[in-house]
């Protein structure tokens, strides 16, 4: 596919593109003989486009590089994560209240990505393997959940405590 065409099938999925890094990408894979122009392609008005397809050599750095990301763990870092270090600075009550909000959010994912992969595999069709991502998806937001509620209570039930303000904590800022 062309460049802009791709910039619009990531931006559908949820990933953020800078325009000109995508056109820098390009340039660089085509460079390293990863990728290769194809003739331009004209659309009704549009402009013509050069779509690009994987070289050999292309298809063999794609598998050296996820054979390298399925063979070895890495610490990844989300937003959450990030955040959920600094719960304590919400209190216990806004902290729950936060959590719970979260946990009603991740069961509308849950149940949303459940019911577009029944969907897709519903008929038979489609192949396992070409939802395996889909399930993993589904097993980590899971665990999520999970961990989330029962952070929730021990918030309620106290064996998560917080250290009491003190006396500087409860004047407020100066």
């Amino acid at each position: 596919m062309h460049p802009y065409q791709l910039a619009g099938v990531l931006a559908g999925r949820g990933v953020p593109v800078n325009r000109g890094s995508l056109y820098d990408t390009v340039d660089a894979m085509t460079r390293a003989g990863w990728i290769e122009p194809r003739p331009a392609e004209r659309a009704g008005a549009r402009p013509r486009r050069t779509p690009y397809a994987l070289t050999g050599s292309g298809q063999a750095e794609l598998a050296r590089r996820l054979d390298s990301q399925i063979r070895t763990p890495r610490r990844e870092f989300p937003e959450f994560l990030g955040a959920v270090s600094h719960v304590g600075v919400l209190g216990p009550e806004r902290a729950a209240n936060a959590l719970g909000e979260r946990a009603s959010g991740l069961a509308a994912f849950i149940a949303e990505d459940q019911r577009r992969l029944d969907e897709a595999t519903g008929a038979g069709d489609v192949p396992r393997l070409f939802v395996i991502e889909a399930e993993y998806a589904l097993a980590m937001l899971r665990a999520e959940l999970d961990w989330v509620l029962a952070l929730i209570e021990d918030i309620g039930s106290g064996s998560l405590a917080w250290p009491r303000p003190s006396r500087r904590d409860e004047e407020g800022p100066r």
